[in-house]
């Protein structure tokens, strides 16, 4: 038999790296340094994080500043810089890795699937054709060909145009 060995993710499936209640992954992430929290970039009004515990290589995220739990909620400035941050990770992952697509996605609420229901973040993360296979379906795990700090190092740099 085969092992995968994935040990970055016993400390989540622990619990160890959830935050307390009254915690904000987002909130809490840009009270620290970049290549702690894994920031790729800092706008005006949101900012571009590496997913902690990514679908695909490249998964990350863009959040604002502001502590909002709905779309609605964001003022039209925040809005708008997140689909300019959309647009601007789309051209690096697509450069950066090739995909055959794109998933963009946001999950409004913990009934729609979001994890961290009260600040809302857009997913970004490259896929391509056959990533979804018999380890995902049958045995519940992701193959990830990288880690997250490559990466970070990869996006961190080409973000660093913006």
């Amino acid at each position: 038999m085969e092992h995968l060995w994935t040990p970055w993710r016993s400390a989540y499936v622990a619990g160890k790296e959830r935050p307390p209640a009254g915690h904000c992954i987002f909130c809490d992430a840009v009270q620290h340094g970049d290549d702690e929290s894994y920031i790729l970039h800092r706008g005006r009004s949101n900012f571009v994080l590496l997913n902690r515990y990514p679908y695909t290589t490249g998964h990350l995220m863009i959040a604002p500043y502001e502590h909002v739990s709905r779309l609605s909620q964001a003022d039209q400035a925040s809005s708008l810089e997140m689909m300019d941050l959309a647009r601007a990770a789309e051209h690096i992952l697509e450069a950066t890795y090739h995909p055959s697509g794109l998933n963009l996605g946001m999950n409004l609420g913990e009934a729609a699937g979001a994890g961290i229901a009260e600040h809302i973040h857009l997913h970004m993360l490259p896929r391509w054709i056959g990533d979804s296979n018999f380890m995902t379906v049958v045995g519940g795990t992701r193959i990830m060909p990288e880690s997250l700090e490559q990466t970070y190092a990869k996006l961190r740099e080409q973000f660093r145009s913006l």
